[in-house]
């Protein structure tokens, strides 16, 4: 089961996620990231968080410790923002953290560019969202981290933020265990992830029992659309079970390198410029994506 801790000191929130989850120290000398039962995106995040975390580490890919920490928003009281007191307030309880990872670093496009990635790696992390249905661990918004990037120890892939994934979990009645998981824009996507492989190595560890022991690592209160939170356990363990069965299905293999990806946004961008006013015609578009120029000529700010 997940470990208990109570958080002692509020350090700071992160913005950068949509939660708003904050950086806090627990009594037992740790520091966590705190994701709070009262952010917008609702309890089934967190049971997703738990669910695909565990799974993930019982598998053998790197994923930080979760805890459960119990959270006093007196402790944040100097926080300055009203609308993050008030998530602290909305969430004061048990809540769900993360090992913290100092010094780590975003698996930016730019960090992919010069990071080695086996290709049976890369293929591990690919086929578990495809499992999980992880529809957030994109070219623009990896949610992987390097880590250590100081000292001897050599640099790692490390897993974070599942929230959301096990997206069949807010549309039980109409969610098929063997949908197709096409998803072009996977971060991994062109260090040839090695799905097959994959597929044959973890396929036979997720099994009915595994599942099981990790669906009840899921606090009660967190188990939503169910009558009872062991018949919410019981619908995850035989729909994941049902998904890795029927593995065939919806195993990716057909991955754009590169240069696709960069024509793909070249023709994006184009379209978006067509649709401007004249006036902004020669403005260039966000996030370092390609600028088409109003003679048809297209650079990279």
């Amino acid at each position: 089961m997940l470990r208990e801790v109570a958080a002692t000191r509020y350090v700071a929130p992160l913005r950068e996620g949509g939660s708003v989850p904050g950086i806090v120290e627990a009594d037992d000398l740790g520091t966590y990231v705190v994701k709070f039962t009262g952010s917008a995106q609702g309890l089934k995040a967190l049971a997703a968080e738990v669910i695909v975390g565990e799974l993930a580490r019982a598998l053998g890919l790197r994923f930080p410790e979760l805890v459960l920490v119990h959270f006093d928003p007196a402790i944040a009281a100097h926080e300055p923002h009203q609308e993050v007191r008030d998530l602290h307030t909305a969430s004061a309880g048990v809540n769900l953290g993360m090992d913290y990872l100092p010094g780590a670093k975003d698996f930016t496009p730019d960090v992919a560019k010069v990071f080695p990635v086996d290709p049976l790696e890369a293929g591990r992390i690919v086929w578990l969202d495809a499992l999980t249905v992880n529809v957030d661990r994109t070219v623009h918004s990896s949610n992987l981290m390097v880590w250590p990037t100081f000292g001897t120890a050599p640099a790692r892939l490390w897993l974070i933020d599942h929230g959301a994934a096990l997206v069949f979990h807010h549309r039980w009645d109409g969610s098929d265990p063997a949908k197709p998981y096409d998803f072009r824009h996977h971060a991994l996507g062109h260090y040839g992830p090695d799905v097959r492989a994959a597929d044959a190595e973890l396929a036979p560890l997720v099994t009915e029992r595994l599942l099981r022991e990790i669906a009840a690592e899921v606090p009660d209160a967190w188990l939503t659309g169910f009558a009872t939170p062991d018949e919410a356990r019981e619908a995850y363990v035989s729909h994941l079970h049902a998904r890795v069965r029927a593995s065939e299905a919806w195993l990716p293999t057909d991955f754009p390198t590169r240069e696709e990806l960069a024509a793909e946004e070249v023709l994006r961008a184009a379209k978006t410029q067509q649709g401007r006013p004249k006036w902004l015609k020669r403005v260039p578009d966000l996030h370092g994506r390609p600028a088409v120029e109003q003679d048809g000529s297209v650079h990279f700010e």
